[in-house]
């Protein structure tokens, strides 16, 4: 049997390799994919309202160029929605 190394420092550092293996940055800044599998991209991206004249972040389930789902968030919530993530993932063990 195998003990793994769970300390804060290795996880982090894991982390943010497997984030670095997943993730394609393309042109310009606030856009960022993640390769899901299956042809499947989940993407993240700074966009504009022109209605409402506010910026905000768009998360979407991406195959094929073609967006099949949305979701948009105030970007002041972007943070707390990553904690909440990491913390959601600790307390699974994912």
């Amino acid at each position: 049997m195998v003990k793994k190394d769970t300390s804060e420092e290795n996880i982090e550092e894991n982390i943010e390799e497997n984030i670095e293996e997943n993730t394609e940055k393309k042109s310009g800044d606030g856009y960022v994919e993640i390769k899901m599998g299956g042809g499947w991209y989940m993407t993240i991206s700074l966009a504009h309202s022109d209605r409402f004249e506010k910026e905000y972040v768009e998360l979407a389930k991406e195959r094929g160029g073609v967006k099949r789902s949305r979701f948009n968030l105030n970007p002041t919530h972007v943070r707390m929605l990553g904690e909440a993530l990491i913390k959601f993932a600790d307390d699974n063990g994912l």
